[in-house]
C-alpha cells in the first residue's frame, strides 16, 4: 500500500500541474478563481485518472472505461469538495496577491489528497470479478 500511495501522490504532483497550469489559463481568459477552479479540476481529474488507472492501480478491469471515469470523478469530487472547500477558505484569509490562489490550490489538495486516495483504492479501483 505505500507504493501505491507514492504513485497516488507523483499523480496527484502532476494532476496539481495541472491543475495549476489550467487555473491560470482560466483566470487569464476571465472566468475567475472560482469557474477557474471548477474548470481546473475537471482537467486535474481527468490527467491522474490516466496515470493511477496505468500506474498506480492496476487491477483487471471488467467496467468500460466510461464506467470507470464517471466513478473516477465522483470519487474524486468527495476530496475535490474538501479540496475546493479548502481553497475557498483560504482565498478569504489569504492577501489579495497573484500567487494567493496557487497557495489555496496547494493547501486544497493536501487536504483532498488522503480522501481521494481511500475512495480511489477501494472503491474505483478495487479488484474486480
Amino acid at each position: 500500500m505505500r507504493t501505491q500511495f507514492f504513485r497516488f501522490a507523483i499523480a496527484g504532483a502532476i494532476g496539481f500541474l495541472v491543475d495549476a497550469g489550467v487555473l491560470y489559463v482560466a483566470l487569464a481568459v476571465g472566468l475567475g478563481p472560482y469557474l477557474g477552479r471548477a474548470v481546473s479540476f475537471l482537467c486535474a481529474a481527468f490527467a491522474t485518472w490516466q496515470i493511477n488507472r496505468r500506474m498506480t492501480f492496476v487491477v483487471k478491469r471488467t467496467e468500460s472505461l466510461w464506467t470507470e471515469w464517471v466513478r473516477y470523478l465522483a470519487a474524486m469530487s468527495v476530496g475535490g469538495a474538501c479540496n475546493y472547500g479548502t481553497y475557498v477558505v483560504m482565498l478569504l484569509f489569504l492577501p489579495k496577491v497573484t500567487v494567493a490562489p496557487l497557495i489555496a490550490l496547494g493547501v486544497g489538495s493536501i487536504v483532498g489528497m488522503f480522501v481521494n486516495f481511500a475512495f480511489a483504492k477501494w472503491w474505483v479501483f478495487r479488484a474486480q470479478h
